[in-house]
């Protein structure tokens, strides 16, 4: 298993809590929680050794827009592109952004 810890510049605190995705072949789930404001956090736990560079380029890109939400974000990937680590992100934002995330 390898593991990656991740910090950003962010906004305020987000709405609330999110859930995107599931661990299985080839996919991977965002736990979202509201973070103190100001900064975001995010661990990676993965399954894939050797990845962090591309980790670490997918995340700085979603989290170079500093007006983001302060979150920590907790993703536990089983080998899922980075596609799918875009997508299930921006879907745990949205939840949390949008009332639809869990309380």
């Amino acid at each position: 298993m390898q593991r990656l810890s991740l910090d950003y510049p962010a906004g305020e605190p987000a709405a609330q809590r999110a859930l995107a995705g599931v661990v299985g072949s080839g996919d991977l789930e965002v736990l979202l929680e509201p973070a103190q404001s100001g900064r975001s956090t995010v661990a990676i736990t993965t399954s894939v050794d050797g990845v962090n560079d591309i980790w670490t380029a997918v995340i700085d890109r979603i989290f170079a827009d500093t007006d983001q939400p302060a979150v920590a974000l907790e993703i536990n990937d089983f080998g899922a592109t980075p596609a799918v680590v875009r997508l299930r992100i921006a879907q745990a934002m949205e939840q949390a952004a949008s009332g639809q995330g869990s309380a």
